[in-house]
């Protein structure tokens, strides 16, 4: 319903920043970091995701779209609710939730409060099937990348990047001119989310 919000930073709490939008009060849960990027008496854009359910409506806000996008992703795993999505970008970056689910890392996953062995190795694994889908469906791998993204890092980062919801020929573009023997990986593709995001 809401696509963003966009205000003065009226209040701040643990996990809650509330954005006074000509005079009305809109409550978002958030995460560590976009709560980091707030100052209450600032003005502020956050991009928003509305949970209804019989007894509550819920409103989430993200300092970016990347976050947003991941969060939506979490919410489509089965057993993974508002809550837990919210801790695990709480205590992670989209960047290395990707990377986690390319990797198959269940430790990036299970240092987020509430977040148990089984949770993450389900979050892991339908992503990664979600991955394999979208890859095969936009026909996306060594033909779809140019040869100037050749190499298992560049490899690793553009999965990274298609788990974060970016087409073959954006993802192409984006790690184009990256210096892939030198980055880190994860350095690799909050560089390319840098250039897509301008």
């Amino acid at each position: 319903m809401f696509y963003y919000l966009s205000g003065t930073v009226a209040e701040m709490e643990p996990n809650l920043a509330v954005i006074d939008c000509g005079g009305v009060g809109y409550a978002c849960a958030a995460t560590n970091y976009t709560l980091s990027q707030l100052k209450k008496g600032d003005r502020a854009k956050l991009y928003t995701y509305m949970n209804v359910r019989e007894d509550a409506v819920d409103l989430f806000g993200f300092a970016t779209q990347s976050e947003l996008h991941s969060f939506k992703l979490l919410l489509g795993v089965s057993g993974v609710g508002p809550k837990a999505a919210l801790s695990i970008l709480s205590s992670t970056t989209p960047e290395n939730l990707a990377m986690s689910v390319v990797m198959g890392d269940e430790k990036t996953l299970t240092a987020a409060p509430g977040i148990g062995k089984k949770i993450a190795q389900r979050i892991i694994l339908e992503l990664k099937d979600k991955l394999a889908a979208d890859q095969q469906r936009m026909d996306f791998g060594a033909a779809a990348v140019p040869a100037v993204t050749h190499g298992a890092k560049a490899s690793e980062a553009a999965a990274a990047l298609a788990v974060l919801g970016y087409g073959a020929q954006d993802t192409a573009a984006a790690l184009k001119g990256l210096d892939m023997e030198n980055l880190p990986l994860e350095e690799i593709v909050r560089q390319a989310l840098k250039r897509m995001v301008r």
